[in-house]
């Protein structure tokens, strides 16, 4: 993992919530928890991370984000539409002006043709705009994963910036 490049991100990150006064919380599926370990890795996180939530299977998404049972039945755990409903049900449930929602398919199996592995899902909710973008990683599971995290941070930190 090029762990500079993400704590790099992650101060960076930090540096923008703490000028603005916002906070963030995450929603994590693929990732595990990764983008919260990256956020509270930077000494003073507690003045600008809320909270996360690893909600890696289909129950934790419906229980813990409000996730439709439809919306996962119809579009799946990897689509546009549950990444959507995760980072508008974090939203709903934090103080957090800033959450972050992942889902994907990190591999080395799960993938379709329709869903490759490698095919992740973000979404950004800054002060109730949603923002949901579609990337396909190469790599093995651990560099799906670091490429997820560190396009979730700089995700953040491009939206955070262009408010100003």
């Amino acid at each position: 993992m090029n762990t500079a490049k993400v704590d790099q991100l992650a101060a960076e990150l930090g540096l923008l919530l703490q000028q603005k006064g916002y906070k963030v919380a995450t929603a994590e599926s693929c990732t595990g928890g990764g983008i919260s370990f990256a956020i509270t890795s930077v000494a003073g996180s507690s003045h600008w991370f809320e909270q996360s939530l690893v909600t890696y299977s289909n129950e934790a998404k419906q229980r813990c984000l409000g996730v439709s049972e439809e919306t996962l039945r119809v579009h799946g755990a990897v689509s546009e539409a549950t990444v959507t409903s995760m980072v508008k049900g974090l939203a709903d449930i934090t103080q957090a002006e800033l959450c972050i929602a992942v889902s994907g398919i990190a591999g080395p199996g799960g993938g379709t043709l329709d869903k490759p592995v490698g095919m992740v899902w973000l979404a950004w909710c800054l002060r109730g705009k949603v923002e949901p973008q579609c990337f396909h990683f190469e790599g093995n599971r651990d560099e799906v994963r670091e490429f997820s995290i560190e396009q979730a941070l700089q995700g953040a930190i491009s939206r955070l910036e262009s408010e100003r």
